[in-house]
Order: C-alpha cells, then structure tokens, then sequence
C-alpha cells in the first residue's frame, strides 16, 4: 500500500486514484427498446423498426485513407469493411462467412483455393464484380509501388514474395480468373488461417476504371466505387465520414439501415458526453476512469469483452539508445507494473502480460517468460541490475522520449509507465503526443522515435497474424527488428503441414521476439463501448467485427405507447 500510494502521487494523472466523483451526476435515461419480432422471412417486422434508420457511431481517430491496400489502424478498417467486401466476411457472432464469392472450393492438399464470386455482385456504380477485378486488385497489393502496408498478408501465395522482394513483376502473382464468376488462387504452402485472412481490407477488390482515373483521389465522396453494402457520400475531415446504403449491394434487400456516419473522436470524454446526450448509438471505447460509474448507472449499455489484441510498447532498434542494448531494453521492460496498470489505470478487466500473443487461441499457447512467475519486487531488483549493467546510474540516467499518439487512455498509460521507471530507475522520460497520421509516419520512419505506443489487433484467429509483424520486411514493422534467423523461422512456419510442429515452431518465434526484447508487452485487450440498447444486430465476438449493415434500429417503448394514446389505444 505504501509502494501504491507513492505511484499514485507520481503519476495521480493517469487515472491512480482518481475518484468517481469526477464521474457525472445526471444518470441519461435511455430509452428502453421494443421487443423484437420477426416475420416468417426472418427480417424485424416493420412496426419494430424505428423511422430513422441512421446509425452514429464514434470511430477514434481520422482515418489517413480509404484506399482498402493503403488504409492502417482498427478505424480505417471499421469503414472499410461497411465500404467494401471481400472473397469472405464475417458474421455478427465473428464466424467466416461467404462475401463476394458464395461459396469455395479447396484442393485436398490445400494449396488451390477456387472461389465461386456471386452472381449478384455490384460495384456501387452498378457495374458487375469479377474475377478480373480481384486479380488486378491483389496484383496491386503486393506491387512494391503501391506501398501496402499489409502487403505481406498475401505472402502465401505463389510468387508473392518475390513480387514483393521485387523480384518479378506483379502479374506473377499466383491468380488466375478462370471465367467472370471464377478466381483461383495458388498457395506455396498450405495456409489454415487463408479464409479468414481475405476479410481484410489488404485483399478487398478495388475498382480498376476509378483508380486508374483519379489516382490518389479515387477515394474521395463522388470518386470512390465499392463493392459494400454502403458507399461513401461525404468526408468532412475531423468531423464525420458518412456512408448511404449501396442500392447494388448483392444483399442490398437485407440492409436495413439506410445510413451510417462515423466521427473521428481522439478524446474519449468529448465521444462519452456525445452518447449522454442522444449523439452517438455507439462509441469506440469509453474513458477508462468512468468503469463503475458506468457499471452501476449504465448497465444496459456498457459492453465489456475480450479482444484478440495485445497492448505494448515498442522500441526502436535502429538508433540509440536502444540499438544493441539488450540489458537496457530488459531493464525498462522489468520496471513496469502492469498489476497497477490494469488495476489501476486502465481499469477495464485487461489481462496483464508479458506475451505477444493473447490467450485463447485454441491450437497454441504462449511461452512462459522467466520472469512473468517472479514478484514485481524481484523483478524490479532485476531491472535494476540490468540498467546498472546497459551503464546508467542515478548519477548518469537514462534521458527518454516515450511517444504515444493523442488519446487520453494513450496518456493516462504513458504518464504511469514513466512514473515507474523513474521510482525504480530514476529514468528521465518525456512524452511527446503526436496526430495519429504524424504518429504513424514518424513510427515508420524509424528517425526520431524512441519508445512508442504500440499495439496489434490480429487479422485472423491464428498467432502468425502477430508473429509476422517482425518479419525485418513487414509493412508494421516499426521497431526495425531485423533478424535473418527469424525470418527463417517465419519461412519454416508459413511451410510447416504438421500442426504440432507448427505450433511449437511459432512458440519458438514468440520466444524469440521476447528474447530480444523487442517489445514491452502490457496487457491484453477488451473491448469497451457503449451501445444504445435500440440498436440491434450487435453482438460480441473476438475479433471485435461489427458489420453495420447486420445492425438496425428498433422505436423505444416510449414512442409507442405514445403512439397508442394518440390512436386511442389502451
């Protein structure tokens, strides 16, 4: 208690003792939704259905793009995937489902995958979805030129990797539109995580006529021609990104809601107030010193879940004071409390670890670190050691820039992990907040960065989705880890057909990411947003893909009895 109460007075700002008190007064009362009723066709009967079916969703912050091949960051793909749709999506529970193609076949070795694209597919501009289309668009993915960040996702096809090493020229690519309707893919190894990988933006269809057209600008309201269920038709910088329902949607008939808009909120607060007051049906996440003000006043709306992601920090090994100081990377790493972090910063049930890759998968589990079963007190001892042996002392201290990008969940976590490295180390850190897109770009760039915020959400049920993140040619890989022994390791992986060996293989990989210590990992994700209880469709799952065209709104209880008192009802 003691240790407790001096961090609470080092870092009181981020969160450690902040009271309820500072949580509001007024309780908002949201309006109780009807009861759903379906009619024999297995849609919500018309009566149910509120008169505006415009959904308002908070969205973080501003996306840098909606080009599917370009666009980073959870927000982007929150768009896209209403924007656009690949071979395969997803169910409101998270299940693969089919998309663009309708159904699938697979060879029984596992390396030919045959995608029957639905005959009902359209472009917004009415124009027929083909093969061809997705082709040209994966073709583009991987071109070097393009720049895709997540490029390497299409790694397991055939001649990928040399298109990308720029060892032969797109068209290499191992696709193939066998007809219109018909798109086959050819695989190097087989690759059991493949379906779920084509949610992802990075293999979503572009439309080629557009692009070539307005270039850069082809994503623009008036320019951009998707394939979703809705389509773009405005972009108010920093304000809102509103899309309507796309009339040639091949589900068009099933998509009840006639509009959607996101708002790009960087401060929880500002997006928390938004909801109180009827702005928002839903919101990105919610600030963390407000949990059980909202677990006891706003029950029905807080929605807590577990995450397939993992929050951590970053370092660059490209630069001092970080390149080749393994000792001083361990220090900074064993310094940090992450029992006091969740417990008492962060505050939303997030899981405290020392692993890349969360729990849960059902075909591997994380090595154990040497450290994760010592005592904090051990393990600061440790720390100390460690920083003594990197050659820093009281007397001559680490002087550190910890860059985060803006967020006050992002600062509140940034203040406290600076506060435990100065008690334990005496380290001198300045944090630097930063615009996401600057944040991003200076991430990438590798010139002025130190230690970063960081975090990996996985694109598909399987631990290669973090592991690949390090591979020393990875789009994301801002930490500069360069290792020609892991990249081997990764080749053996993507290789392997055995499932026990694969699973020890990529075990072996995450060991040795954590080695070299190349991250200083944090806590596991949860999911925390508040939904309005009139919007339907909304259902808890790992991967945290929330489709709006499975969404609708439904009247509150309240309309309708007013409706029946006006009619003369009882």
């Amino acid at each position: 208690m003691k240790r407790l109460g001096a961090l609470c007075l080092l870092f009181a700002l981020a969160g450690c003792g902040e009271r309820e008190a500072h949580a509001p007064e007024a309780v908002p009362a949201l309006a109780e939704p009807v009861d759903v009723v379906f009619g024999e066709d297995g849609r919500p009967l018309p009566e149910v259905l509120a008169e505006s079916q415009v959904v308002h969703r908070g969205n973080g912050e501003e996306p840098q793009t909606l080009d599917p091949h370009l666009a980073e960051g959870v927000p982007s793909s929150n768009i896209l995937r209403d924007l656009f749709e690949g071979l395969t999506t997803t169910a409101p529970d998270g299940r693969i489902v089919p998309g663009a193609a309708r159904h699938w076949d697979i060879s029984r070795d596992g390396l030919t995958y045959t995608f029957f694209l639905d005959p009902d597919g359209r472009w917004s501009n009415g124009e027929p979805v083909t093969a061809d289309d997705f082709v040209w668009s994966w073709r583009r993915a991987v071109d070097p030129a393009t720049g895709a960040s997540y490029s390497r996702m299409l790694s397991p096809i055939v001649n990928a990797e040399a298109i990308l090493a720029g060892e032969s020229p797109p068209e290499a690519l191992g696709v193939e539109a066998l007809n219109d309707m018909t798109f086959q893919v050819e695989l190097k190894d087989p690759t059991p995580y493949f379906l779920g990988l084509l949610t992802h933006p990075t293999s979503y269809p572009v439309h080629r006529p557009t692009v070539e057209q307005h270039g850069d600008s082809h994503v623009r309201p008036g320019n951009l021609v998707s394939n979703g269920a809705f389509m773009l038709d405005d972009w108010r910088v920093r304000s809102s990104i509103e899309l309507v329902r796309n009339p040639h949607y091949r589900d068009a008939d099933d998509v009840l809601v006639e509009r959607v808009v996101f708002y790009p909120f960087e401060d929880e607060n500002t997006e928390f107030n938004r909801f109180r007051a009827g702005d928002l049906h839903w919101t990105y996440q919610v600030p963390n010193n407000q949990f059980q003000w909202l677990r006891k006043n706003m029950p029905q709306a807080l929605m807590v879940a577990p995450w397939f992601g993992t929050y951590f920090f970053s370092f660059n090994l490209t630069r001092e004071p970080f390149e080749d100081n393994l000792a001083l990377r361990q220090a900074l790493n064993l310094a940090v409390d992450r029992e006091i972090l969740t417990e008492q910063v962060s505050r939303f049930g997030e899981i405290p670890t020392f692993n890349l890759v969360p729990p849960g998968l059902p075909e591997y589990e994380s090595p154990e670190t040497p450290w994760a079963g010592m005592t904090q007190e051990e393990r600061e001892a440790e720390a100390k050691r460690l920083y003594r042996e990197a050659g820093y002392s009281e007397q001559r201290p680490l002087e550190v820039e910890l860059r985060y990008n803006t967020s006050e969940n992002h600062r509140k976590i940034a203040v406290a992990v600076a506060a435990m490295w100065k008690q334990v180390l005496g380290v001198r850190t300045r944090l630097i907040n930063e615009e996401f897109r600057v944040f991003l770009q200076n991430r990438a760039q590798r010139r002025v960065t130190e230690v970063f915020r960081s975090g990996w959400i996985g694109d598909y049920q399987d631990a290669f989705t973090f592991l690949e993140l390090f591979h020393s040619e990875h789009g994301r890989n801002d930490a500069g880890y360069d290792s020609e022994r892991y990249d081997r390791l990764l080749q053996r992986i993507a290789a392997e057909r055995i499932p026990a060996s694969r699973r020890n293989l990529m075990a072996e990989a995450e060991r040795m990411i954590l080695a070299d210590q190349v991250i200083l990992p944090v806590y596991n994700y949860v999911t925390k947003r508040l939904i309005d209880p009139r919007l339907k469709g909304w259902e808890e799952n790992v991967m945290d893909h929330h489709l709006t065209r499975h969404m609708f709104l439904v009247k509150a209880k309240s309309a309708i009895e007013a409706s029946e008192e006006a009619d003369g009802g009882e």
